[in-house]
C-alpha cells in the first residue's frame, strides 16, 4: 500500500483530513463547507435555537455549502452518498428551491426505508441469536414489516400501537416479536423495554413501587409454541386474567382500572398515545433530532432525565406540537428539521464557547456508521461484501448486491461492521453503536489487503480511471465528486498536479492514489 510519506502529501488535498477533529483555522470564503450567513429566522426551530443562542451571545455558524447540505441529505435520509452525476448535477442546479427537492425526493426513495429500517432494527433488536433469540424467520419478518412500514409512511403511533397490542404467531404476524426480541419475557423487563424504546426512559432506575406498577400492564402476555419447529404464539393470556377489575397505575400516577378480560395492554397503549402524553412526542422528537442534528435537545437519548429540563424547551415544545399536529407524520417530522437554517449550518464554529455545540449553534462532525462507511466504499469503487452468520442456509442468504444497511439481521455481520461499531442489537440502547475511531480502524483504511483490493480491482473506481486516463483534471472532478460530493479546490487541484509531475508515467497509480487518500480523509470518514 501507499508509504506514509505519500499519505503526509496527499492529506493537504482535504481540508478536514488530518484526524476527526475541525481545521483550527478556516478562511470562510475559501472553505468547500460555508455558505451563505443565516437569515432571520422564519420557522419556529429557527426561532428557538437562534433565540436561545442570542440570550447566550453566541454567533450560528453560517450555513453549509450546496456540496455539504448535498452529501448531508443524502446521508441522513438514505445512509448513502450520491454518486458524482448526483452531485454534478445538483451542484449545477441554480434553482433557488433545490434543496427543499432534494429532501421530499429523498423522503420518496427506497433509499429512505432501507435506511431508516436500519435505525429501528437496532432500537428493536431485530437479531436472531444470543442473547435476543427471534430465530431467522421471525427476523426476516419482522424487519419486512418494519420496512413497509416506513416505506407506507405509517403514522408513528400507529406503528407503535400495533407493536404494543400484537397478538399472533411470531411467523405470520411480525409485529409480535416486539415481545420475543427480550433478554428476558417477565413483565418487569417488558416493562423496561416499552419504557425505554417508546419513553426514552430507563425503568429499572424507578422506584420499585413504580415499576412494579408498569409491568402489570404487561403480566398476562402470554407465550405457546406450535408444531412448527421455533414458531411461537403470544397473546393475551385470558385464563390468567381476574374476573374482578385490576387496578394499577400509569407511569405518571394517575389510575388505572382495567375491566376483566380486557387486554391490559391495549389500556397501557390508549394512555401512551394520548397527543396530552409528555413521554411519547417527547421521546420521538428527541431522538430524531438526536439521529439529524448529532445531539439531543436531552443529552442522552436513551435516558431522558425527568428531574433535569430540556436544554431548549421552546425547540422540544415546537417539535411537539409540530408531529402531534401532522398526527405523527415522520417523513413531516424529518423534513421540518431539515429545512430548517438550523440543520443546515456549517461544521464550522464561529464561537470557541463551549456551549455552542449544546446549543447546536453548528453542526458537529461524526463518524459515519460502519454499515455506511462501507456501502461508500463499495459504492465508489463497485465492489461487494462478503458476510457470515452462526445460523444456517437458507435464511442467511445475502445477495452480492444488497447493501449493509439492508442486513435485516443483526446476528449476520462482517470483520469491517464488527470492527467499526455496529450496534450489537443486544439492548436496543443507541449507545450500542459505537462510533468513536479508533488506531484499527484507521490501520484497517490506510493499509488492509481488504481496502487495497477494493481500490485496485473493483470496476466502477477502474472504469473512471481508465476512461480518464490522459485527462488528470477530469480524473480529480470525478474522484471528488464520487468520494466528497463536491469539486476540489484550487489548492487541491494544484497539490494533486505537483504530485502527478513528481509521480510521472504512473498515471492510474497517481489516480488510485488519489483515491485512496479522499477515503482516509475524514471528510469522507464523517457526516460533517
Amino acid at each position: 500500500m501507499i508509504a506514509m510519506k505519500t499519505l503526509r502529501i496527499l492529506a493537504c488535498w482535504v481540508g478536514l483530513s488530518a484526524g476527526y477533529g475541525l481545521p483550527a483555522q478556516v478562511d470562510a470564503l475559501a472553505s468547500p463547507y460555508d455558505g451563505e450567513t443565516v437569515q432571520a429566522a422564519n420557522n419556529p426551530i429557527d426561532e428557538a435555537v437562534f433565540g436561545r443562542l442570542r440570550q447566550l451571545g453566541l454567533l450560528p455558524a453560517h450555513l453549509c455549502s450546496d456540496a455539504v447540505f448535498l452529501r448531508r441529505a443524502y446521508l441522513d435520509i438514505t445512509g448513502a452518498i450520491p454518486t458524482a452525476g448526483e452531485a454534478r448535477s445538483f451542484l449545477e442546479d441554480s434553482r433557488p428551491e433545490k434543496r427543499e427537492q432534494l429532501i421530499d425526493r429523498l423522503l420518496a426513495s427506497d433509499g429512505f426505508a432501507g435506511y431508516w429500517s436500519m435505525k429501528w432494527c437496532d432500537l428493536l433488536r431485530v437479531k436472531s441469536e444470543f442473547p435476543i433469540d427471534l430465530w431467522p424467520q421471525a427476523v426476516q419478518g419482522y424487519h419486512h414489516w418494519i420496512r413497509a412500514s416506513l416505506q407506507a409512511n405509517m403514522p408513528y403511533d400507529r406503528f407503535v400501537r400495533e407493536l404494543l397490542t400484537a397478538s399472533g404467531s411470531n411467523f405470520n404476524d411480525p409485529q409480535v416479536n416486539f415481545y420475543r426480541a427480550v433478554q428476558s419475557k417477565d413483565p418487569r423487563t417488558l416493562a423496561q423495554s416499552v419504557a425505554q424504546t417508546f419513553m426514552g426512559v430507563r425503568a429499572e432506575k424507578w422506584p420499585e413501587p413504580r415499576l412494579a406498577d408498569m409491568a402489570l400492564f404487561f403480566s398476562l402476555v402470554g407465550y405457546k409454541g406450535t408444531a412448527e419447529w421455533k414458531e411461537e404464539i403470544v397473546y393475551f393470556d385470558m385464563a390468567r386474567a381476574s374476573n374482578t377489575w385490576l387496578r394499577t397505575n400509569f407511569p405518571d400516577g394517575k389510575t388505572a382500572l382495567i375491566a376483566p378480560g380486557h387486554d391490559p395492554r391495549q389500556v397501557f397503549a390508549d394512555w401512551l398515545l394520548q397527543p396530552g402524553n409528555r413521554w411519547f412526542a417527547r421521546n420521538l422528537v428527541n431522538r430524531v433530532w438526536y439521529w439529524l442534528i448529532g445531539s439531543g435537545i436531552y443529552p442522552d437519548p436513551d435516558d431522558i432525565c425527568e428531574a433535569l429540563p430540556p436544554g431548549n424547551p421552546a425547540l422540544l415544545a415546537a417539535l411537539e406540537r409540530d408531529l402531534i399536529a401532522s398526527h405523527y407524520d415522520l417523513r413531516q417530522l424529518y423534513r421540518q428539521i431539515m429545512r430548517s437554517q438550523t440543520y443546515q449550518l456549517s461544521c464550522l464554529p464561529r464561537t470557541t464557547d463551549p456551549r455552542a455545540e449544546e446549543n447546536f449553534a453548528f453542526h458537529p462532525v461524526r463518524r459515519l456508521e460502519a454499515e455506511v462507511l462501507i456501502d461508500a466504499v463499495n459504492q465508489i469503487t463497485g465492489t461487494t461484501e462478503s458476510y457470515y452468520s452462526p445460523i444456517p442456509e437458507p435464511f442467511t442468504y445475502i445477495p452480492e448486491e444488497l447493501r449493509s444497511v439492508g442486513l435485516a439481521d443483526g446476528s449476520i455481520s462482517s470483520s469491517f461492521l464488527d470492527l467499526f461499531g455496529r450496534s450489537a442489537r443486544d439492548n436496543g440502547l443507541m449507545s450500542e453503536r459505537n462510533s468513536r475511531p479508533t488506531a484499527s480502524q484507521s490501520l484497517h483504511l490506510l493499509n488492509s489487503s481488504h481496502i487495497q483490493r477494493k481500490l485496485e480491482q473493483g470496476p466502477a473506481l477502474r472504469s473512471l480511471l481508465q476512461s480518464n486516463a490522459q485527462k488528470p483534471r477530469e480524473i480529480a472532478n470525478e474522484l471528488y465528486l464520487s468520494v466528497l460530493s463536491r469539486f476540489p479546490t484550487s489548492d487541491e487541484l494544484a497539490a494533486m498536479a505537483a504530485y502527478r509531475q513528481a509521480n510521472a508515467g504512473t498515471g492510474r497509480r497517481v489516480g488510485l492514489d488519489l483515491a485512496w487518500a479522499l477515503i482516509n480523509s475524514a471528510e469522507f470518514q464523517c457526516r460533517h
